[in-house]
């Protein structure tokens, strides 16, 4: 199954972005293979819809679960939409993250937990 976390770099030792939306990058990770694809989150220097945009381009991934820092409304709307799991309060690395994933450690959100302009300026 692929599952998207959000990222500081471009490695699994990179630490968990608490953003969503205007988060650094993207670590697409197969929780069968092992496998990962790192992606540069063009949307970050967006004013507005960096949310929605990068939910987007999460959902085109075929990304079934989201592992972030924090998500704002519209993100959360659009990736619920899409039928992909959020879970949220993710930190450590984006290692310790998957590891946390996979041993059912995390708990899924059900609600955004920051407002719509969350991360802004960062």
């Amino acid at each position: 199954m692929k599952i998207c976390i959000t990222s500081e770099g471009k490695i699994l030792d990179s630490k968990v972005d608490p953003r969503f939306g205007r988060c650094q990058n993207f670590i697409f990770f197969d929780t069968d293979t092992g496998n990962f694809e790192a992606q540069e989150n063009s949307n970050a220097q967006f004013q507005g819809g960096a949310g929605i945009q990068s939910a987007q381009l999460v959902n085109s991934k075929g990304v079934k679960a989201v592992l972030t820092g924090n998500v704002g409304p519209n993100a959360f709307q659009t990736l619920n939409a899409a039928g992909i799991q959020i879970y949220t309060g993710v930190s450590g690395t984006v290692k310790e993250a998957v590891e946390a994933y996979k041993s059912g450690k995390l708990k899924t959100t059900e609600s955004p937990n920051v407002g719509s302009k969350f991360g802004i300026g960062k």
